[in-house]
């Protein structure tokens, strides 16, 4: 494929880019689909259920601000299925719910501290959306990343200018979790 001569090789691409080939990155994942089995778990721990239930479960842990989807949930439950960590309750059930076997309850056992983080970090989730819509913390953010992108635009900038704005980035970042 022929470049344009003032486009930048792939290579370098990739290493601005963090090796996503200049491809815009999706938003980052709320959770790893290990976490999302783990949570599972403790669900059906507590009761018998199927996916909607189990989506609706984790929806309200995070007080609304995170779902997962059908397509998170399903392929799991199948997959916590063949593991043997979960089985169907009434197979001829219009509805499949699950509940928890002992290799489900074994491997929850095994994982109680990454549970209860797991718990921790999506039951604070609306503290988080509060505070972020406070206008002045709204402002800030907003003027961070337009200085952020408009620099980030500039076609030719130098090594050590980059250099300069990620230190920049990781004293703002120190500041922050040292505030």
């Amino acid at each position: 494929m022929k470049q344009h001569p003032t486009s930048t090789s792939s290579d370098e691409q990739t290493s601005r880019a963090g090796g996503c080939s200049g491809r815009r990155k999706r938003r980052e994942k709320m959770l790893e689909a290990s976490e999302i089995r783990l949570l599972m778990l403790h669900f059906l721990a507590q009761n018998a259920a199927h996916g909607y239930e189990l989506i609706k479960s984790v929806e309200e842990l995070s007080k609304g601000e995170y779902s997962p989807s059908p397509g998170i949930i399903y392929p799991n439950l199948t997959l916590l299925e063949e593991m043997e960590a979960i089985q169907v309750v009434d197979a001829q059930a219009a509805r499949k719910a699950y509940r928890l076997t002992a290799a489900g309850e074994a491997q929850l056992a095994d994982n109680r501290e990454t549970v209860a983080s797991l718990i921790t970090r999506l039951s604070t989730l609306a503290i988080v959306v509060n505070n972020r819509s406070i206008p002045a913390v709204e402002q800030a953010i907003h003027g961070l990343k337009v200085a952020l992108n408009q620099r980030l635009a500039q076609e030719d900038i130098s090594e050590a200018a980059l250099q300069t704005l990620i230190r920049a980035l990781h004293d703002a970042a120190d500041k922050i979790t040292h505030s």
